[in-house]
C-alpha cells in the first residue's frame, strides 16, 4: 500500500492544513518517508459534522449487517498483516514477528464483537408487559434496549501501535455499539495508522455504510485533541496513555457545556504480592518469571508487573538472586520514542533519588534511545513512608520490595492507589494471609491473578481491564474485553408502543430470537 500522508476524513484524503511531520525509527534514530499531515479544529469539525450526520443511519442497521461489516474489517487487517506489521516495526523499533501477533489480535477482537453484535446480548432487553387489570392503577407496557452514545473519540495510543491504536479495541467496540468513531492517530506511528484507518475505511465502503462511521485525523501539539474533546458532536472519548495527559482530557470534558464522559486508562504499577510458602517454594521460579514479563515490550506495557513485595525470611535471597541475575542479563532495545525514553531515565533517577537502590542493571544501551533494565530495591518501611516509590515507570525497570511481616504486607497493599491489576503467588498454607490481603487488592483494582503475572491478558468476557483512580478515570467500566462495548451505550424505554412503532428486537414476536429480560424473568433463547 502506497502510503498517502493524507488525514482520512470519511471518504476524503485530506491534505495537511497545519503543517507535516515525518515518521522516526527509535532504533536508528532516522527520520522516515513519507511526510504526514497534521490537521486542526477545521478538520475535527468536519470529521465531526460527517460522524453526526452518520449516527442515526448506523445506529440504526441491523445486527447482522453491523456484525458482517466488523468482519470485514477483520478480514481487511487481515490482507495488510505483513505490510501492516514491517511498517509498525519500522517505527517502533520492536520486532515484524511481534506486531504480525498485534496485528492478527486486532482482527480477532473485530470478530469478537461481531459475536457479541449477534448475540444481542449487549442491548440488555428488559420488557415489563402492561397490566390493564392493576390496581389502584393499571401499568403500561414498558420496553428497554441499550442503544449508542453518539460520534466517539478515540485517541490511539503509543505502546501498543495497533491492538490500541487505530484498530484496537476501543474502536472495534465503539463501532459494535454502533458509535461512529473519530480516531486520533498517534504521531508516533503515522504509517501504520494510516494502514489500518484504510482498512476500516474500505469497509465502510463496500457495506455502503455513511461515510462519517469513521475518520482519522493527526495534529501536533494538544490543540487538536482539545477540539476532539470540547466539539458539541462528540459524545464520549477514550484515552489510553499517562495521568497527566487523561487528567487533562477529563477535566475538560466536565467543562463543557455538556459534560460527556471520557474512559482514561492511565497508569499502574501491577504489584505481585509472594505469600512466605510461595516463596519458600518457588522463590527462584517466581523472581524469574517475574522478570521476564517486566521485560516483554521493553516494559511498555500497562500491565507490566513493576513492584514485587515478599516477606523477608526463607526463599527470599533466592528470589532476589534469580530476579538480579534476569536483569543482569537482559539486553538494552529500543525505545518506543524519545519523550517515552527521557521519562524511563528520569524515572530512574527520581526512584533513587526517593531512597531506592539500584541492585541490578542490563548491559549497555548501544543506540541513543535504547532502554537499559534496572531492577531498584527498598524496603517495606520506606516505601510506606516514600509514596513515589509507588508511581509507574513506564519501562523495563521493577522494584523489589522487602517487607518485616505480614502485618507490613497488608500496610502495603494498603498503600497502592488504583490499580489495573494485582497478583498473589501462593500455596495452600498461604490461604489464611491470602483471605486477608483479597479484600485489600479487591478495592484497589479490576483484576486479580493467581500464581500468574498480569500480562499477557485473555480478550474474553469475563475481561477486566479497568480499576480506581488513577488506574483509570471510571472504575466500572473495562477498556478491553467483550464488555467494554458498555462504554458507549445508554438506556432507552418505550411506554406504550404499538407494536409495529418498536424497534425491531423489542417486538412481541421477538423475530430475531435475542435474549430478553421478561416482567423480571429471563426469556431464554
Amino acid at each position: 500500500m502506497r502510503l498517502s500522508g493524507h488525514l482520512l476524513i470519511g471518504a476524503a484524503d485530506v491534505p495537511a492544513s497545519e503543517g507535516t511531520m515525518k515518521a522516526l525509527n527509535p532504533a536508528t534514530n532516522q527520520l522516515i518517508e513519507p511526510e504526514f499531515a497534521f490537521g486542526g479544529p477545521a478538520q475535527v469539525d468536519q470529521a465531526a459534522m460527517l460522524a453526526d450526520a452518520a449516527f442515526d443511519s448506523y445506529s440504526h442497521t441491523s445486527l447482522a449487517e453491523r456484525a458482517a461489516f466488523l468482519e470485514t474489517i477483520a478480514d481487511n487487517l487481515d490482507a495488510v498483516r505483513s505490510e501492516l506489521a514491517a511498517r509498525t516495526a519500522l517505527e517502533t523499533g520492536l520486532p515484524h514477528a511481534q506486531f504480525e501477533g498485534e496485528a492478527a489480535r486486532a482482527a480477532t477482537q473485530f470478530r469478537q464483537f461481531a459475536d457479541v453484535v449477534r448475540k444481542g446480548r449487549f442491548l440488555q432487553l428488559a420488557i415489563d408487559p402492561a397490566q390493564p387489570e392493576r390496581q389502584p392503577r393499571p401499568r403500561m407496557d414498558h420496553r428497554l434496549q441499550k442503544i449508542a452514545l453518539g460520534p466517539v473519540a478515540i485517541f490511539g495510543a503509543s505502546n501498543f501501535p495497533i491492538s490500541y491504536s487505530v484498530a484496537g479495541g476501543d474502536t472495534a467496540s465503539a463501532l459494535a455499539a454502533g458509535a461512529p468513531v473519530i480516531l486520533k492517530a498517534h504521531n508516533a506511528h503515522p504509517g501504520a495508522s494510516e494502514i489500518q484507518a484504510r482498512a476500516i475505511r474500505n469497509a465502510v465502503q463496500a457495506h455502503g455504510l455513511h461515510e462519517g462511521v469513521f475518520s482519522m485525523v493527526r495534529g501536533d501539539g494538544n490543540a487538536i485533541g482539545e477540539a476532539l474533546v470540547d466539539h458539541p458532536l462528540i459524545k464520549a472519548v477514550t484515552f489510553t496513555g499517562s495521568e497527566q495527559g487523561g487528567m487533562a482530557l477529563y477535566r475538560r470534558a466536565q467543562l463543557r457545556p455538556d459534560p460527556i464522559p471520557v474512559f482514561t486508562e492511565m497508569t499502574s504499577v501491577n504489584p505481585t504480592f509472594i505469600l512466605p510458602d510461595a516463596l519458600a517454594v518457588r522463590g527462584a521460579e517466581i523472581g524469574d518469571g517475574f522478570i521476564e514479563r517486566m521485560l516483554v515490550n521493553v516494559g511498555q506495557a500497562c500491565l507490566c508487573p513493576s513492584i514485587l513485595i515478599a516477606i523477608k525470611g526463607a526463599g527470599f535471597e533466592t528470589l532476589r538472586s534469580a530476579m538480579r541475575k534476569r536483569v543482569s542479563e537482559a539486553p538494552a532495545r529500543t525505545m518506543l520514542t524519545p519523550g517515552i525514553h527521557g521519562a524511563y531515565v528520569k524515572g530512574l533517577m527520581a526512584m533513587e533519588s526517593a531512597g531506592a537502590d539500584l541492585i541490578a542493571v542490563g548491559t549497555p544501551a548501544d543506540a541513543t534511545l535504547d532502554g537499559r533494565a534496572a531492577l531498584l530495591e527498598v524496603d517495606g518501611q520506606r516505601l510506606l513512608n516514600e509514596p513515589a516509590l509507588a508511581h509507574e515507570v513506564f519501562g523495563p525497570s521493577a522494584l523489589l520490595v522487602s517487607v518485616d511481616d505480614e502485618a507490613q504486607l497488608l500496610a502495603v497493599a494498603r498503600s497502592f492507589k488504583g490499580q489495573l491489576s494485582a497478583a498473589m503467588h501462593l500455596e495452600d498454607r498461604d490461604l489464611g494471609l491470602a483471605r486477608r490481603l483479597l479484600p485489600i487488592l479487591e478495592r484497589r483494582t479490576g483484576r486479580i491473578v493467581v500464581n500468574a503475572f498480569a500480562h499477557p491478558q485473555e480478550v474474553t468476557y469475563a475481561t477486566v481491564h479497568g480499576g480506581p483512580f488513577p488506574a483509570t478515570s471510571d472504575s466500572r467500566f473495562t477498556s478491553v474485553g467483550m464488555t467494554s462495548i458498555e462504554r458507549f451505550l445508554r438506556p432507552v424505554a418505550y411506554q406504550g408502543f404499538p407494536d409495529a412503532l418498536l424497534p425491531e428486537v423489542l417486538r412481541e414476536d421477538n423475530p430475531l430470537n435475542l435474549p430478553r429480560n421478561v416482567d423480571g424473568a429471563h426469556s431464554a433463547v
